[in-house]
């Protein structure tokens, strides 16, 4: 008789935004008249730019016809795109990244999930707390981090690293050697970043410990102060022990077209065998690629004015961030994060737990956030507010939550 995989019976409840979803869903069965706004989900709400929409138009036309059909992408994805990222990602900043050490693939939440496939289950992970939820899931899934305690909120067999008030909501480097590493900066959901020379300890911590890190760089785009790095290969040495994960969801809004990339370079090895191999044969076998046309639409976003409108995009969002914070400060709130990444980071008031805060914003103001103690136990307490929706939805439930 067939068997399941264990590891996913240890999962406390549902993915944290599946519950999100549940509950906001009850709630609109039972209050059909009511208009919810949601400021949860980090799903981005502006059309695709016009030069992906020409890109997309023009690849469509392209597999209508026999001479210019593309069939199975490239393991690595198509040298043109892995070409534009190399050149304007990398070596604008001074990194030297050859085109063969990038891999296309879906998104960056299929590549944060399936990177642990190329390590041991015997390796223990380490990651900030609170932090993206699916770092620690996956890991769960693949039996690498013990069993969950519920009376903690915490697995046995994962080193947590607070990220509070006290620390600026950034870790610090652990007491306890683990052998892989998570970072997630900007950080999803605090916001919060840390500069190059803090960065620069990780990846030194890393080189004398024999760990390797895994650099979620999603919000990159998002950075505005100059001494925070865009990648974790701006650091010296950070070529030997780090991947880095890119998306072009938040960036370009592939939330739904779906288009992201991982970076391992050839100089990472471990007993002389090139994790970029094993990635590459992983890859080639449990993968089948970006379609042409989504990594088409992906490289218009490199032209000059694929540029400019995305730009334009990003400011579009840290506006609205601006505006979350200044008027929740002013309107007493303890917020933090909206300056390199488009997230609030929001202190409950009245010392409510995070669900309550949730289900007062839901049923009083009908306005939907992100609780705080989904994204790890240090995250109780607080509340997280995206800046993705549009500036006139924002401003209307910025409105309601002043008037609770």
């Amino acid at each position: 008789m067939y068997k399941i995989n264990e590891n996913y019976l240890k999962l406390p409840g549902s993915y944290l935004f599946s519950t999100i979803g549940k509950k906001v869903g009850e709630y609109k069965t039972a209050n059909p008249d009511k208009d919810i706004i949601s400021l949860g989900i980090g799903d981005v709400t502006l059309a695709l730019a016009p030069v992906v929409i020409q890109a997309l138009h023009g690849a469509v036309d392209e597999m209508a016809n026999a001479e210019t059909f593309k069939g199975y992408a490239p393991d690595l994805g198509y040298e043109f795109l892995r070409s534009a990222i190399a050149k304007n990602d990398y070596k604008a900043r001074g990194v030297d990244i050859d085109i063969d050490e990038i891999f296309i693939s879906d998104g960056a939440k299929s590549d944060s999930g399936n990177i642990g496939d190329i390590f041991s289950n015997d390796n223990k992970i380490a990651v900030c707390d609170p932090v993206y939820p699916v770092y620690v899931d996956t890991n769960a899934m693949a039996g690498r981090t013990g069993d969950y305690v519920e009376s903690t909120g915490k697995w046995s067999n994962v080193v947590y690293m607070p990220c509070t008030a006290e620390t600026n909501f950034a870790p610090e480097i652990p007491k306890e050697t683990p052998d892989i590493i998570y970072l997630c900066f900007p950080n999803n959901p605090t916001g919060s970043t840390i500069t190059k020379t803090e960065l620069q300890k990780w990846v030194d911590y890393a080189l004398e410990s024999g760990a390797i890190i895994i650099y979620d760089a999603a919000y990159e785009a998002y950075i505005s102060e100059e001494d925070v790095p865009h990648s974790i290969y701006e650091c010296e040495g950070a070529k030997k022990c780090a991947i880095e994960i890119r998306s072009f969801s938040k960036n370009a809004g592939f939330t739904g077209t779906r288009l992201g990339f991982t970076v391992i370079p050839k100089d990472i090895k471990s007993d002389g065998t090139m994790l970029n191999s094993l990635w590459a044969r992983r890859h080639g076998t449990k993968f089948n690629g970006a379609p042409y046309i989504i990594q088409k639409a992906g490289a218009a976003i490199y032209s000059e004015e694929g540029k400019k409108q995305t730009k334009d995009m990003v400011a579009y969002y840290m506006n609205n961030a601006k505006m979350i914070c200044e008027e929740l400060k002013n309107a007493g709130y303890n917020v933090s994060g909206g300056i390199n990444a488009p997230y609030i980071w929001l202190k409950t008031p009245d010392n409510m737990t995070s669900w309550e805060f949730f289900d007062r914003l839901l049923e009083n103001a009908n306005v939907v956030g992100t609780p705080g103690s989904g994204f790890g136990p240090s995250g109780e307490g607080y509340f997280r507010l995206t800046a993705f929706g549009s500036y006139e939805n924002t401003k209307k439930a910025l409105e309601r939550i002043k008037n609770l």
